[in-house]
């Protein structure tokens, strides 16, 4: 099979989506070495690090008219590729279904509420058309409550859509944390935007302060959109430390006390996998329950938020059972996994394509 895949969030220098593109796209390469998988977009990107022979660059728009790629340059590039199925992983497809398609969404945030996503118009407008005139010929969401959501709004037939989980990178997992002896610290990786509840966090991190010498850690891209930082001016054990380098996030999970999760809403929540896959106990909202099951503690607000916090800073033995819960409930999901899954989807792409 000769697959093409939208590559455009590749562009972007973090996130959930750029991650799924490139773990994913490794995973479906390395899994299917006898496939051919190329990566498109109208837009400069960067190629999966460490990419198998099989997984290739393609090519982008080479005329004004391909400039408009999702209606012309990228059936156009497909067509030069001869591609047997197209996979958009970021909710989109080409507007033409002159070849099968798959559509990953994500979660439904975009249709929730629209203070979560202020630049997320053409999404808004764009994926129910592809989704409800079928031109998507199947469609992937990270887990089955995902699934259960866009059926309903979407009033798609369910055969249509599949529930793939996702996983945490490969590289993921436990460090030596170099400063042994630096302060203990709770943290949250993720985009700072707002859906994360940011703010309860920070209402329950400072609670605990008052009794107890803990850190908070906030990594991440600060979207446009996120209102002015708290604490910017220099709250004492706030930092906000801005993107962190993949190769350094690994020691920053391994070193926390916890990842503290609080987001109102999540399709798959993949900082926590993460989190988990270096062995870091999770306090987390219930929006993330199907990917972290019963190896996080769950808190609906701040107040239960700080309470699950301050356990965690006098009980040793309380971080160590968390720890253990993380390590197994992370070794349930693999890339190679989400690449049989999703091959899956393309063979079944494949066989409905022209009902």
């Amino acid at each position: 099979m000769r697959v093409a895949i939208e590559g455009t969030t590749l562009g972007l220098s973090s996130g959930g989506l750029a991650r799924y593109t490139a773990e994913l796209s490794l995973a479906l390469a390395r899994t299917f070495p006898e496939d051919e998988f190329y990566l498109v977009s109208d837009r400069p990107f960067a190629m999966p690090t460490a990419a198998p022979a099989n997984l290739k660059r393609g090519g982008g728009p080479r005329n004004a008219a391909e400039r408009r790629w999702w209606l012309w340059g990228l059936a156009r590039e497909l067509s030069r590729l001869g591609a047997d199925l197209v996979h958009g992983p970021d909710f989109s497809v080409p507007y033409l279904a002159r070849r099968p398609s798959v559509l990953t969404l994500h979660d439904l945030s975009p249709w929730m509420n629209p203070g979560w996503h202020r630049a997320a118009q053409r999404v808004r407008r764009r994926t129910p058309a592809l989704l409800e005139l079928g031109i998507a010929t199947m469609v992937v969401t990270p887990g089955e409550t995902v699934r259960r959501q866009a059926i309903e709004r979407f009033r798609l037939r369910p055969d249509r859509v599949v529930a793939v989980p996702e996983a945490a990178a490969p590289w993921f997992g436990p460090v030596e944390p170099k400063v042994p002896d630096g302060a203990p610290y709770f943290l949250f990786v993720g985009t700072l935007e707002p859906r994360k509840n940011l703010p309860a966090l920070l209402d329950a991190w400072r609670e605990v302060r008052q009794s107890h010498p803990v850190d908070l850690v906030l990594a991440g891209r600060k979207r446009a959109d996120f209102p002015e930082f708290p604490g910017s001016n220099g709250e004492t054990g706030l930092r906000w430390i801005g993107e962190v380098p993949d190769g350094a996030l690994a020691e920053l999970y391994s070193g926390a006390l916890a990842l503290v999760y609080p987001s109102l809403y999540e399709g798959f929540g993949l900082p926590v996998l993460e989190a988990m896959q270096c062995g870091s106990p999770v306090i987390a909202s219930r929006a993330v329950e199907e990917t972290a099951g019963d190896a996080a503690v769950y808190a609906g607000d701040a107040r239960e938020m700080a309470e699950a916090m301050r356990v965690l800073c006098r009980d040793s033995e309380r971080v160590a059972e968390l720890r253990g819960k993380s390590l197994a409930r992370a070794r349930q999901f693999t890339w190679e996994r989400t690449a049989r899954g999703t091959y899956e989807v393309y063979r079944e792409a494949r066989r409905r394509f022209g009902e």
